[in-house]
């Protein structure tokens, strides 16, 4: 990988920059992993698509909007309507079927959606075993992330961490339980972002609609939120040192945390 080590008067420790290369790689990989902003109004069973814009072609943008579009949803919801309708997806993006048709073939080769002959496509959803497989695979991934962050990101970057629970400092985690889930989601997202590694970026990006949702369907269960948001500290503390391997080692924790939860008290995925 190409790239330079910067110092600069506001920070002591070497930054590492890219090459206009990989920063170009970096705004498309990123525009389509966070291309769905979270809040807790998504955090639901319910696909939105919004109309398409005109700068691009058809067919990427209903690519991506679909795409954008399931990642925004819960789809462990309870009620989570997980068949979706060509005829009222190409209505809702004001476009064809046909570009429409091409997304859906896109998005089953990245094993987001399943066509079936005869009966039509549906979000995949995955099986208790499968999503613990998921979470420890993401485990490794975001451990990974973290190292990255110590040694690349800026401080200004990593500081931007803390102020993701700035409201939830005085114990209003679970009187403000949906803001608290929007902020954990992104959180996580933030430190595979500040890795800047387009790789990586890449290689999660199909786990994300998983790991995601259970991520949000869990943090309210018993104490989950409350220690989370002490995880988090001590992760943003790690990070802010520049201890790579306490910061690699605490988020590689967390996530197993989670999926150790996951394998004994989550029932509904069997």
């Amino acid at each position: 990988m190409s790239g330079t080590w910067y110092t600069t008067d506001h920070d002591a420790v070497g930054v590492w920059r890219r090459s206009p290369r990989e920063e170009a790689l970096l705004d498309v990989v990123m525009d389509q992993a966070t291309g769905a902003e979270l809040v807790p109004e998504q955090l639901n069973g319910r696909l939105v698509v919004p109309a398409l814009s005109a700068k691009a072609s058809v067919g990427q943008l209903a690519y991506e909007t679909l795409r954008n579009a399931i990642l925004g949803m819960d789809i462990y919801h309870s009620d989570a309507d997980l068949r979706l309708d060509e005829k009222t997806l190409a209505a809702d993006l004001g476009v064809s079927r046909t570009p429409v048709r091409e997304a859906l073939a896109r998005l089953e080769h990245e094993g987001l959606v399943r066509i079936v002959p005869r009966r039509g496509v549906y979000i995949v959803r995955k099986s208790k075993a499968e999503i613990i497989e998921m979470i420890r695979v993401w485990a490794a991934l975001e451990s990974m992330a973290a190292r990255m962050v110590c040694e690349r990101a800026a401080s200004e970057d990593i500081g931007t961490l803390r102020t993701l629970f700035s409201n939830f400092e005085d114990g209003e985690v679970r009187s403000h339980l949906n803001e608290y889930s929007v902020a954990n989601l992104r959180f996580h997202q933030r430190i595979i972002e500040l890795s800047q590694s387009p790789l990586l970026l890449q290689l999660v990006q199909n786990l994300l609609v998983h790991v995601r949702a259970i991520r949000g369907r869990t943090i309210g269960e018993d104490d989950r939120a409350e220690r989370s948001i002490v995880d988090h500290m001590h992760i943003f503390e790690a990070l802010e040192a520049r201890d790579s391997e306490l910061a690699e080692r605490l988020v590689r924790d967390h996530a197993l945390n989670l999926a150790d939860h996951v394998e004994h008290t989550v029932d509904h995925l069997d």
